[in-house]
């Protein structure tokens, strides 16, 4: 079974035992759980287990997941071995308050023994078993049940249900909340089969686990005591890329022998989910997955191991991006941002190791987009976006790249004895994303040993760190300039965006990049807050440097960027600044506009919306916001309309800085921003107040017009609005009216007349398509008819009908194969076709029910005829479809005639 064949039969599965099917929920998992992912199957049914009450009593889903920050963190381990996945889907069915333990043990052994024919004897079930000090009791209501189970297929309980504490057999979401026993179900795959379980939970890796099941019955207190839940649930997962890495690496089963040792291992890697994005992969890198692992952790990877490493990082993180971005997380220096810029980076840096291109994560995201559409249509809805925003990050961490090969080559220095210092190591991981494996391939090439155990102390003091709730450690932006002094830059450009002069304080020239330039005051806004840097020109002695950005250093100074070689202008002079002013004139407009806009939402929608992302620049701005629907084209128009009227309005735009426990009543702040003491408001009298830290006009009037260009999904339950106002703004209603006004004179109407004009050629039109449709269908008629004279006559009432039909694809075979045996009710329909690239052919045999009746499958008989060809073929008893080798060794005609022969050779003898 492929991936989509197991999904599907699970779903199927409990779906005729009374469970809803439930759509997944997003990856960002709701506030109240205090989770960084949605990181379990279960995570989105915890307000039914602790007793609100559920729209579905059984519900069976395919929850995607993300286990790569907090708690659960699988982000190191990915690419070492076959199983550790930073996303993945996690397969379930659900009671709440419901069926209990009976009926889940029950229905699992069914699936997996009964409807997935995996062998009962090699299945081993685990029980929960406290020790003295552990909570809860032994389950003795699951070993009944079990051994109930297991008797009825004449298995001995004994030597398949196994006993475990609370670290096997114990499951919680966390240190509070819901929690129970669960029973697991595990695999042998050693030669044999026949280890009686002692592979159990050992840590060998030919003995895995495939499926828990949990029987959620308490509730833990922070005092980690446990109270009886509301009512007795049940929650089952079972890891989708694990079954379908069983299957494929055993060949569904029928091979489990060839894990005869550790060096063939099953993998998650091996099922079709990965195979597709491996492909990808070779075909621009020129390299193959060979499938080996390393044995350990401490022994250096060979090239194989290494290559093959990199192959599974890649593909696993690629599509922990694109679920990820697809559900509105955008990668950035903190929270689950950071998480999932940790992860681009990584594959960026594994992408190195196999010498790929650059922006190479882009070219995987439509085998990923193709695959997955048909389950998680969010993915197809936002390839765009996704796109996009691995795109941006790649580019940037090329910048960030460059960078921390250089703080590499300074720590070299550094080295003692040979030895890579492990804190040198940590600092280019957590900075800069290097994963150890590659440092230590730096350093390789100098000579020199990495001091893991170091490295591991740091990783350790982070982590705890973490657990604790200290400041995260960020990434820093691509851009750093690392041994700056402590230089501080003063931003007065709320005040002055003209000519301003200022001291020099640093120059740092950077090949093929220009240079960046710190001074002491500047009128450059630099980006923060979701506006963009400002541009314009720094001037020395009648010399223009061009400024193309601005933005922050890591200790706060602004950095203006700026093309070209500036090592001539000396530390400490005074240079000319100038800020392009139309161009942050434009950016002013669309930056007060988007308060304008979240205003407007929350006036027309409620309290409910709230900003989750936005991008001003000069050309137009970008609002991404809470709400559950999308917005019809009225209340566009109704929001447009209010925003228009503010602005006519002419109000006044007031700002003021204030403590931030000061800060008026009302006013908005941006959910997850860190603030300050000190902050910024911004003010417009009666309609919003926001903290922002960002250039806005001084009255509404300046703004001029606005125009709201889309409206569209992110994720689920977050809208995204892009709009554009003043000149932008203007010149795209000029060019709407020139438009307007060029398709009047082109039909020879009137502005207002042109509605009525387009519906009278629309409604023509109609009446020549639905012309066209009879003419085609008169035509296709006579085709038939032509195409059933063919059919010669095979015994009593039967018909016989072999032809040949030049560049038809599989799908349009298929149809015609069906109209002829409509008409030829005792038919037997061989067709044979090229295909369009004359490379294959098709083939489809069709049966008429009689045919059937008589013992013949369609799909038996069409492998018999084109087997001589090396042909494959598939379907049911009535319609098969095949296809083979080249028609070029022979002419289509001659492999027609001597599928005809062979065709009545198979059904000689039982003519109708």
């Amino acid at each position: 079974m492929q991936s989509t064949d197991i999904r599907r039969s699970f779903l199927e599965f409990f779906a005729a035992r009374g469970h809803k099917i439930v759509p997944s929920a997003p990856l960002l998992p709701a506030p109240s759980l205090g989770l960084l992912f949605t990181n379990a199957g279960m995570n989105p049914f915890v307000p039914y287990f602790l007793g609100q009450e559920s729209p579905h009593p059984r519900v069976a889903d395919t929850q995607r997941c993300l286990r790569a920050g907090g708690k659960h963190n699988d982000l190191e381990d990915v690419g070492f071995d076959g199983y550790h996945h930073t996303f993945f889907e996690m397969l379930g069915n659900w009671s709440f308050g419901d069926y209990f333990k009976e009926e889940a043990i029950r229905w699992a052994w069914e699936l997996l023994v009964h409807h997935w024919h995996f062998p009962k004897e090699r299945l081993y079930v685990t029980i929960y078993h406290p020790a003295r000090d552990e909570p809860g009791d032994f389950d003795q209501e699951a070993a009944d049940i079990w051994k109930a189970v297991l008797k009825s297929d004449d298995l001995d309980p004994a030597q398949h249900i196994l006993c475990f504490g609370s670290k096997e057999n114990f499951w919680s979401m966390g240190d509070t909340g819901p929690c129970g026993p669960c029973s697991e179900i595990h695999i042998d795959l050693t030669p044999c089969g026949d280890t009686k379980g002692t592979l159990v939970n050992a840590g060998d890796p030919r003995c895995i686990e495939i499926w828990n099941l949990v029987f959620m019955q308490y509730n833990r207190r922070e005092d980690a005591s446990l109270s009886p839940l509301p009512q007795k649930c049940v929650d089952t997962g079972m890891g989708l890329e694990r079954v379908a890495g069983l299957l494929a690496s055993t060949q569904n089963i029928s091979n489990i022998d060839r894990c005869q040792t550790l060096d063939v291992l099953p993998s998650n890697y091996d099922s079709d989910l990965f195979q597709g994005i491996f492909q990808k992969i070779s075909e621009i890198s020129g390299l193959s997955y060979g499938g080996t692992f390393a044995q350990n952790r401490q022994e250096t990877l060979g090239e194989e191991e290494s290559r093959d490493f990199a192959f599974r990082v890649i593909a696993d993180h690629i599509r922990a991006l694109c679920f990820g971005i697809a559900d509105g997380i955008f990668p950035s220096n903190e929270g689950q941002g950071y998480v999932l810029r940790r992860i681009l980076r990584r594959a960026a840096l594994f992408g190195k190791k196999l010498r790929l291109p650059k922006k190479f994560l882009v070219s995987l995201i439509p085998v990923l987009v193709e695959q997955m559409k048909n389950v998680f249509p969010e993915l197809e809805k936002n390839q765009e976006y996704i796109t996009s925003v691995i795109a941006s990050e790649e580019s940037h961490f090329e910048r960030t790249l460059d960078r921390g090969i250089e703080l590499f080559e300074d720590y070299v220095h550094e080295a003692e004895n040979g030895i890579f210092l492990g804190k040198h190591a940590f600092k280019l991981y957590d900075t800069y994303g290097f994963p150890l494996d590659l440092t230590q391939l730096l350093a390789e090439a100098k000579g020199l040993r990495v001091d893991v155990a170091g490295f591991e102390a740091h990783m350790q003091e982070q982590q705890i760190r973490a657990r604790q709730g200290q400041k995260k450690v960020q990434i820093l932006a691509d851009r750093e300039t690392q041994h700056l002094p402590h230089l501080k830059t003063d931003f007065v450009g709320y005040e002055r965006s003209g000519k301003l002069k200022a001291k020099v304080c640093y120059i740092c020239h950077q090949e093929l990049k220009g240079s960046d330039i710190i001074v002491d005051r500047t009128p450059f806004y630099a980006e923060k807050g979701g506006q963009m840097g400002d541009r314009g020109s720094i001037i020395f002695q009648d010399k223009v440097w061009e400024v193309f950005d601005t933005t922050y250093a890591p200790e706060g100074q602004i950095v203006h960027h700026v093309h070209g070689n500036a090592d001539d202008i000396p530390i400490g002079v005074e240079v000319e600044l100038e800020v392009d002013g139309l161009r942050r004139l434009a950016i002013e407009r669309h930056h007060t506009a988007t308060h304008l806009l979240q205003a407007a939402l929350r006036d027309v929608f409620g309290k409910h919306v709230q900003q989750a992302g936005s991008w001003v620049t000069d050309q137009k701005l970008r609002f991404d916001f809470t709400h559950f629907e999308s917005i019809s084209a009225e209340k566009i128009r109704e929001i447009e309309e209010k925003i228009q009227s503010w602005i006519l309005s002419n109000g006044s735009v007031r700002t003021f800085e204030t403590d931030f426990d000061k800060v008026p009543e009302g006013c908005t702040a941006l959910f997850g921003e860190r603030y300050g003491d000190r902050v910024r408001v911004v003010e417009v009298p009666g309609i919003s107040m926001e903290l922002c830290g960002g250039c806005h006009v001084r009255a509404l009037g300046e703004i001029g017009p606005f125009k709201i260009l889309s409206e569209s999904a992110v994720a689920s339950g977050v809208r995204r609005i892009e709009a554009i106002a003043g000149e932008i703004a203007y010149k795209c209603f000029q060019e709407q009216v020139e438009l307007l006004q060029g398709l009047s004179r082109k039909f020879s109407v009137k502005n207002e007349d042109l509605p009525q004009k387009i519906d009278q050629l629309c409604g023509q039109l109609s009446r020549l398509e639905a012309e066209l449709k009879t003419h085609r269908q008169d035509k296709e008629k006579q085709v038939m008819e032509s195409l059933c004279e063919q059919a010669e006559a095979y015994g009593g009432d039967s018909q016989l009908l072999c032809i040949y039909v030049d560049r038809c694809e599989p799908r349009e075979l298929r149809t015609l194969a069906i109209s002829l045996l409509r008409r030829l009710k005792n038919g037997i329909i061989f067709l044979l076709a090229a295909a369009s690239d004359d490379q294959t052919y098709h083939t489809a045999l069709a049966l008429a029910p009689v045919w059937i009746e008589r013992g013949f499958q369609a799909q038996q008989c069409l492998g018999k005829i084109v087997e001589r060809w090396n042909g494959k073929c598939g379907g049911k008893h009535d319609l098969a479809m095949g296809g083979g080798i080249s028609i070029l060794l022979a002419p289509p005609q001659k492999i027609l005639d001597i599928c005809r022969s062979d065709t009545k050779s198979l059904f000689a003898g039982s003519e109708v």
